[in-house]
């Protein structure tokens, strides 16, 4: 029997050698934790805890964190991969990444319980980084622990901060101190970005590829629809300021330019530790993004009077734009109830732009946590009576479908499945609505197509449902090669010998 086979509140001491001899995530969070902290984790995990708070229950159900921090390393030019993890979690994030377009190899370096337990792992891991260190081809190398070797304490931050011009970035991201796959890619962004202040601090660095803006810049943090930046910097131009680096970046000297800023957006508001940074390097921070004709009109008004711009220059910028804005969400009208969830961070920014584009929402569900970013966006929805749950559960997500009965669910891919059971149309909010323009003019009218061709399709959901019927669900759900027959003398007898289980437990606590 492995560690991992026995109860995890057997013991209060856990030992990092305690889980060698299972190496798998499926150990459960208690005893993970406690091994992570024997071992030496305790302040990682403890910033984990500050940075990314939980919320009521333990995490939302998403995938592994560390797709999250893969992804943002895998889309930088010149930085190479190396996983430590178990074989399986490795495998599934690389199949993963690939699926979704990465054309990178990721480094992976094994273990057994001897390695783990010895030492011997960190040594591989030393190994390989000094093998790939070669300042032709890479400007930095990450090194990423999944939930094992976090628990079992592999240090990385031993590893050389640089090798022979190649930067050395060592994170742990466990499942069991990250809630979500968002919150993953902070933890990467941020990590490069405190090693790119403490090197423009100490002197001269690389020019970002196309020179330095020539006016001041305001950096984006989040991944957002390539054609936004682009709208941005149109609503800036008056202004005097120009749209500048987007954070996570896709080259390390771009680090330099996202901080050689006047002034944050802070567009997706869960990046703790990259906002860390930011005002470490002495950099304002806004809230929210131009999103519909309030958003737009309230953030540039922000964004003017944090870089001192005058009030010419702000009205003229609100001119260029809101005019347009407001004739595009008067063009492209939504009627209908929605209830909307996902786990990007976006999610209350889409779901602003809905209801000045004239929906009826009620719900907003976002994986992300409640952040002092997101607050102008929180109040502007709960004025209007929309309920925003922060960590929001599947469950809470189902609960408000049931409770709204919406014309369309945009959501994750659970709910939209149950939605769709229930011949209710539904949109999977990453891959039809976040890839999308959101911002300024090119995004006020950019999902009223999408969403009322979906409502208008009930028709063809309640036509399916009324040919279909109940074929297929239930009891009868699966391949069948004879027609299914109820059997219910088989559920009487099961009844039956659970009330007397019931019973003879009752009877016991008696004695």
């Amino acid at each position: 029997m492995s560690a991992f086979d026995t109860d995890i509140d057997a013991s209060p001491e856990v030992l990092p050698q305690d889980i060698a001899g299972g190496a798998s995530c499926h150990g459960g969070e208690t005893r993970l934790r406690a091994a992570a902290a024997a071992a030496g984790k305790a302040d990682v995990l403890a910033k984990y805890a500050r940075d990314y708070p939980a919320g009521p229950h333990d995490q939302p159900q998403s995938m592994c964190p560390a797709f999250g921090s893969l992804r943002v390393g895998l889309r930088m030019r010149r930085t190479a991969t190396i996983l430590s993890g178990s074989a399986c979690c490795v495998y599934g994030l690389t199949f993963t990444s690939h699926f979704y377009g990465a054309r990178r190899t990721v480094g992976y370096v094994p273990f057994n319980s001897e390695t783990l337990v010895t030492g011997k792992l960190f040594e591989d891991i030393r190994d390989a980084v000094h093998e790939i260190a070669d300042p032709a081809q890479y400007d930095a190398i990450v090194v990423t622990n999944l939930c094992v070797p976090t628990a079992s304490g592999v240090p990385l931050q031993l590893l050389p901060k640089e090798i022979n011009g190649v930067r050395i970035i060592g994170i742990d991201v466990p499942g069991f101190g990250i809630p979500t796959h968002a919150e993953a890619k902070d933890v990467l962004a941020g990590a490069m970005l405190r090693y790119a202040r403490g090197e423009a601090e100490s002197g001269p660095v690389q020019a970002p590829r196309n020179g330095r803006a020539a006016k001041p810049t305001i950096s984006l943090v989040g991944e957002i629809f390539p054609a936004d930046p682009v709208g941005i910097g149109m609503m800036l131009e008056p202004m005097g300021l120009a749209a500048g680096q987007q954070v996570p970046t896709r080259e390390w000297r771009e680090l330099y330019a996202a901080l050689d800023c006047a002034a944050v957006a802070a567009i997706h508001p869960f990046y703790t530790s990259v906002y860390r940074e930011f005002e470490a390097a002495g950099r304002p921070i806004v809230g929210s993004a131009p999103v519909g004709y309030e958003g737009t009109a309230g953030w540039i008004e922000n964004i003017g009077k944090l870089c001192n711009v005058g009030r010419d220059g702000i009205e003229a910028a609100k001119n260029r734009v809101l005019p347009a804005i407001r004739a595009a969400l008067a063009a492209a009208p939504i009627r209908g109830r929605i209830t909307l969830s996902g786990y990007e961070g976006s999610e209350l920014l889409v779901a602003r732009l809905l209801i000045e584009s004239g929906a009826d929402v009620r719900y907003v569900g976002s994986a992300c946590p409640r952040t002092p970013h997101s607050e102008i966006d929180r109040e502007w929805l709960a004025e209007r009576g929309v309920h925003v749950q922060f960590r929001a559960s599947l469950e809470q997500d189902l609960a408000a479908f049931a409770e709204f009965k919406p014309d369309l669910v945009v959501g994750t891919t659970p709910v939209v499945q149950k939605a769709k059971e229930m011949a209710v149309p539904a949109l999977y909010f990453t891959n039809l609505i976040s890839s999308r323009p959101l911002m300024g003019i090119a995004g006020a009218g950019s999902l009223a197509q999408l969403i009322n061709t979906a409502i208008a399709g009930k028709a063809r959901f309640d036509e399916m449902k009324a040919f279909f019927g109940e074929t297929g669900t239930g009891e009868s759900a699966g391949v069948w090669h004879d027609t299914p027959r109820a059997h219910p003398e088989f559920r009487d007898s099961y009844r039956r010998k659970l009330e007397k289980q019931t019973k003879a437990r009752k009877a016991e606590e008696m004695i």
